[in-house]
């Protein structure tokens, strides 16, 4: 009776439940991302948008790995396997510090090329009375999602042929042309006051800052993981050990 009561103690201090809903947690947040990929890559396809192939099949190769390794950690705390969390542990070690290096190391780098990029990918569409067609509907779309008109002069940059996208509908953000302001253009008319340059390249920083901390977060989760999984397979051992020696009836009490 003292055996068994003691033994219970032993796997309620233990951390299986807690990793176990650790792994619950991770693999749901991979799921979803994986659910995100696929659509992201579908969408790519359907619309003709030309995008690295080695850049997919990474994002593919490192959601599904969570997957397996969340899954095989599972396993391995349910069953007792240490193997199981030998492994997990490996794959967990080598994928936080290859995330956690690469997202410090090329930060800056990265950070900077793109946005200059994009940048410079907007102001060769300069000026925006003889641009493409193709330019004129991405301008279009980043004028109504941003509420903005314009570059760099705002409404300015397009002339007298002022797009339906600069119309602007909200108080504060609006200028209204009077007069001779824009030749050509309606009279009265109310479009938007700010350009649309340096709100985009804002909102970029902003979304490329946010995207490096999920990685490093991601990171940061995964060595709460694998510290997890290592202190988990220390109890397994102990209790497989404990267990051994009561079985064997050389049981010294405080031994353990």
């Amino acid at each position: 009776m003292q055996r068994s009561a003691v033994v219970v103690v032993a796997d309620k201090t233990s951390l299986k439940r807690p990793f176990i809903f650790a792994n619950a947690v991770h693999m749901a947040l991979c799921f979803f991302m994986l659910t995100m990929t696929v659509a992201w890559h579908r969408d790519l396809i359907q619309t003709g948008k030309l995008v690295s192939s080695v850049s997919v099949v990474i994002m593919y190769v490192v959601e599904i790995g969570c997957l397996l390794l969340s899954v095989l950690g599972v396993v391995g705390a349910c069953t007792g396997k240490r193997w199981c969390l030998i492994l997990y542990a490996t794959g967990m070690a080598a994928a936080s510090q290859t995330i956690i290096v690469r997202t410090a190391l090329s930060y800056q780098d990265v950070y900077e090329k793109r946005v200059l990029r994009e940048e410079s990918k907007l102001l060769s569409m300069m000026p925006l009375t003889g641009t493409s067609k193709a330019n004129r509907t991405l301008l279009y779309s980043i004028q109504k999602e941003f509420e903005c008109c314009g570059l760099i002069e705002g409404y300015k940059d397009w002339g007298s042929s002022i797009p339906a996208s600069c119309n602007c509908h909200y108080p504060g953000k609006c200028i209204r042309l009077r007069g001779s302001a824009t030749l050509g253009a309606p009279k009265n008319q109310y479009v938007y006051q700010e350009p649309c340059l340096p709100v985009y390249v804002s909102e970029l920083k902003l979304a490329f800052s946010l995207a490096m901390a999920v990685q490093f977060g991601s990171g940061v989760f995964w060595v709460v993981l694998l510290v997890m999984s290592i202190k988990l397979m220390g109890q397994i051992k102990r209790k497989q050990e404990f267990i051994a020696l009561l079985q064997s009836n050389r049981y010294i009490p405080g031994a353990f």
